[in-house]
């Protein structure tokens, strides 16, 4: 079967910073005929209906009304990662197209790293590794302490999948849990010398990216053959 055979999905790009993996793209492509965001705007007319799968990776390409309407033979948006803030469920459902996305995927190396940076901060690890590169550093100073994380109680603000698993690795560290629903806000600790920030990494394992891949792609070959979609999301 040729790649023109294959159900047609429409990607970002098969490289570069908004593209999806390039160490995915030959494992997707004996599956589907790749259509790029580029190819597809110019040359909506003959590409459009043969669209039947959007791949969507970093947010990207974005679902608007627009683009469901140039597709009328859409019936999955398949989303990598948990988050669904960048797609209006409610339009996407209103064309009768399914949504998928990739939870479980996530979880376990998103908590992986939420424990190192706690770690991190509570240890003062990056104010360490500072002092100890420094060539201006000449004593280390006897008053550095930081927090004891055995025992100590832990604050998860919003107990879903990644929040059950960083519990659950906090239990190995012996440490009491509360939680409490998300809620988003600024806060004065940002600032603070001591506090460790990471861009969007949770999931950026070679691992996880590639159950990610292959969660989409079950999630649209289902789809397509009218079966039972994991992980679909449902509109409530």
């Amino acid at each position: 079967m040729g790649s023109q055979d294959l159900p047609g999905v429409l990607v970002s790009d098969l490289e570069g910073p908004h593209g999806i993996c390039e160490d995915h793209v030959e494992d997707l492509k004996r599956h589907f005929n790749l259509i790029t965001m580029q190819d597809f705007l110019e040359n909506k007319a003959q590409l459009g209906p043969k669209i039947q799968a959007v791949y969507i990776w970093g947010g990207r390409p974005a679902v608007s009304q627009e683009l469901l309407h140039s597709l009328p033979s859409l019936k999955i948006v398949a989303s990598a990662g948990a988050g669904l803030d960048h797609l209006d469920l409610g339009l996407v459902a209103s064309f009768g197209v399914k949504v998928a996305n990739t939870p479980h995927a996530v979880s376990s190396p998103t908590a992986d790293l939420g424990m190192a940076l706690l770690l991190a901060a509570a240890r003062r690890v990056v104010e360490g590794h500072q002092l100890a590169v420094s060539p201006h550093t000449e004593n280390f100073p006897t008053d550095y302490m930081g927090q004891q994380v055995t025992g100590a109680t832990l604050g998860i603000i919003g107990m879903g999948n990644i929040g059950y698993k960083i519990a659950q690795r906090a239990r190995a560290f012996e440490m009491k849990i509360v939680y409490h629903n998300r809620k988003r806000r600024d806060h004065p600790l940002l600032k603070l010398k001591n506090v460790t920030l990471t861009p969007h990494i949770g999931s950026a394992t070679h691992q996880a990216r590639r159950q990610i891949m292959e969660n989409l792609v079950e999630s649209i070959l289902a789809s397509l053959s009218g079966l039972p979609i994991p992980n679909e999301v449902l509109l409530k």
